[in-house]
């Protein structure tokens, strides 16, 4: 399986939801990087997506987006093959 990183904060609803679905989905490990804690991972991230925004999701290389677009993924059929990848 693929592996899974996200760009989080504490108190995220939508990162809830984000992280609900990919373990539906069978994913039993996520890295998470809170970047409410590390103001230079928050750097790091609006340096790598171009967006501001929580979560923001990666799934291998693959930069997901966030978590309507990782809903929208797993509606498509895209999110089981992405994860599945090596």
């Amino acid at each position: 399986m693929a592996a899974v990183r996200m760009y989080t904060t504490q108190v995220c609803p939508y990162c809830v939801r984000a992280k609900q679905l990919l373990k539906a989905r069978g994913v039993e490990q996520i890295e998470e990087i809170r970047i409410d804690l590390d103001p230079s991972a928050r750097d790091a991230m609006m340096a790598a997506t171009g967006r501001r925004t929580v979560p923001q999701i990666f799934i291998g290389q693959t930069h997901v987006g966030g978590c309507d677009d990782l809903y929208a993924l797993d509606q498509r059929g895209g999110l089981l093959p992405l994860l599945a990848a090596p």
